[in-house]
């Protein structure tokens, strides 16, 4: 059965509660993967501070970036993390995958502590893809990670985690760790560079929503002095995920897009 679309967590990005019906469930693991650049982390800490800014305590677990780096960037976007922080409705933590699950896995380990202190709703984990160096067996890591993201949403809390593609523009690479994401995660939301006229941009689509429908049309977005912001669907053109769109037979835009 389907969700109520009032039981919803938003996600402050214009355009990305629309193509998720209202936003992301509660208590579950929301993937975002993409390209190094294409704005993962940037999507993440809009969350994050859209979350705070409404009376839901935020948390970021980095393995990759010292906090410093987050104050910096979100200072970019108009987000004041120091001040958020000073105030309790933010924490930057940055750590080991192994380190953070095995706190986790603790009762009353630092992060539940956090979690129960603050009143925390919300959690960036950027990025999975460091959880893949811990072991190269796929059966393994599936069971890390699945731990790993049960024991975020006991904690009550809703998980944005980005994860690296390894590939700029085309087909995402056909490997197991792909395919047994896809089963853990309870949304799938790629980012894409395409290329269109010799021009770089971006696209986004969500691929998977566990328990409730989503738009399925692949989308264009940038990233501003406000963040990221979502637009209408590419029209008139195929192969956007490839990375290479071609326009379109015009007969066939004329069957199912000018309507």
């Amino acid at each position: 059965m389907l969700v109520q679309a009032t039981e919803r967590v938003s996600t402050g990005v214009p355009g990305l509660d629309t193509m998720l019906h209202g936003g992301f469930l509660p208590r579950t693991a929301n993937l975002i993967e993409g390209a190094p650049g294409c704005g993962k982390t940037t999507l993440g800490m809009q969350y994050i501070n859209h979350g705070a800014l409404h009376d839901e305590p935020g948390l970021i677990l980095t393995f990759e970036q010292f906090p410093e780096q987050y104050y910096r960037d979100a200072e970019a976007f108009g987000w004041d993390f120091r001040e958020l922080e000073r105030r309790g409705l933010l924490r930057v933590i940055m750590s080991s995958p192994e380190v953070t699950r095995a706190d986790l896995e603790r009762f009353n380990g630092r992060i539940a502590s956090l979690v129960g202190r603050m009143g925390a709703k919300r959690v960036l984990v950027d990025s999975l893809s460091q959880f893949e160096r811990i072991s190269r067996d796929p059966v393994e890591l599936r069971n890390l990670i699945h731990g790993f993201l049960n024991a975020l949403k006991r904690e009550g809390l809703t998980a944005l985690l980005t994860r690296e593609a390894y590939v700029l523009l085309g087909d995402e690479e056909d490997d197991e760790s792909e395919a047994s994401m896809g089963f853990l995660v309870d949304s799938y939301t790629l980012l894409r560079y395409v290329e269109i006229e010799s021009s770089i941009q971006r696209a986004i689509i969500v691929l998977k929503m566990r328990g409730s429908a989503h738009d399925t049309h692949i989308r264009q977005f940038d990233i501003s002095r406000g963040g990221v912001a979502i637009h209408e669907p590419f029209r008139g053109r195929e192969g956007i995920l490839s990375g290479s769109p071609q326009q379109m037979a015009e007969s066939f835009i004329k069957a199912f897009v000018r309507r």
